[in-house]
């Protein structure tokens, strides 16, 4: 059955802000959220980036039934895959039973960052895999180390586990990537409907794990003004190939940015105050046969976007959910 959820944008958002944001959703009656896990923002328009492990421990302290997870983090070469082993740990502990820990290879925007080099995609999908062993290792809760091709660990215990460990969801935009997040993920973490990436994922292993899909809207009860909050805001949407993961600096977007038209822009993200195309992308993604879709609001009103969601939204995929409970009987 699907699910809808909410995307917490760290590079939008100050800290407080996002803690704020996410008891709203709980409150506006989304299920889950994922909060992105950068270290720049991809231009300086969206002017935020915080530690997402504080922001997670606010999180937990402010809700009571929300399901969170970092939607994703790259726990290979910014960050050591045992410090995320402690921290994934301690916000479970903290968020009993609702926590769960995204991953993917990462980007060089938010990885280069203390001078390390930045390898190619099936490098970084082995550092992937090892990370994560070493991340399972460590939450056994006993002593252990590791001595792999890419990772150290000696002599570390995770103490603070929780007893229900967090499920590791892997991100994938591609066949190759797919792959992977079918062989070691419990979920996979997708901003596309493809075919491809979720056919490549369950022959992998990933038949019946769950699937989460991105939509990325940008409400507001003008469309010209929204359109125009999109193209300031988020013109890397319509940023197409591998730039995402191979560029350095927010300047770098910048640069790509400029050749984007709020046209191009609008034709990838709904804009306005329409329910019709923002249901009709969730549709494209439940066609697909993604069960967990999550909306990530563009801009600063995020008061006034819950409140269109818990209007004009979530009524429409509840009326759905019930249709093919009906159905299944």
């Amino acid at each position: 059955m699907t699910r809808i959820g909410y995307a917490l944008s760290s590079e939008e958002h100050a800290p407080s802000q996002l803690v704020d944001n996410a008891r709203a959703a709980e409150e506006a009656g989304f299920e889950f959220a994922l909060v992105s896990d950068h270290y720049h923002p991809w231009i300086d328009e969206q002017g935020h980036s915080s530690f997402v492990w504080s922001v997670l421990g606010g999180i937990a302290r402010v809700t009571e039934r929300l399901e969170v997870g970092t939607g994703v983090t790259c726990p290979m070469i910014r960050i050591h895959p045992a410090i995320i082993a402690q921290a994934a740990a301690t916000v479970g502990s903290m968020m009993p039973g609702r926590f769960f820990l995204g991953v993917g290879t990462g980007e060089n925007l938010n990885e280069h960052i203390l001078g390390d080099k930045w390898p190619e995609y099936d490098i970084r999908a082995e550092m992937l895999e090892e990370a994560v062993d070493v991340i399972r290792l460590l939450w056994k809760g006993e002593q252990a180390s590791h001595y792999g091709p890419f990772y150290v660990v000696e002599n570390a215990r995770v103490y603070d586990v929780p007893d229900e460990l967090p499920k590791i969801h892997v991100a994938a935009g591609g066949p190759k990537a797919a792959e992977v997040a079918g062989r070691i993920g419990d979920g996979l973490i997708s901003t596309t409907p493809d075919d491809q990436v979720l056919d490549g994922f369950r022959a992998a292993g990933g038949a019946g794990k769950p699937t989460y899909g991105q939509v990325t809207v940008c409400w507001g009860t003008d469309r010209d003004e929204a359109v125009a909050t999109a193209h300031r805001i988020w013109p890397n949407a319509a940023i197409r190939g591998e730039a995402s993961q191979e560029l350095p600096a927010p300047a770098h977007f910048e640069q790509l940015a400029r050749m984007v038209t709020p046209e191009q822009v609008a034709e990838v993200i709904p804009c306005g105050p329409d329910p019709d195309p923002v249901i009709e992308k969730i549709r494209s993604y439940v066609a697909a046969g993604f069960d967990h879709i999550y909306l990530h609001q563009i801009g600063p009103d995020q008061a006034g976007f819950l409140g269109f969601a818990e209007r004009e939204v979530l009524p429409v995929v509840a009326d759905s959910r019930a249709a093919q409970v009906a159905v299944s009987r």
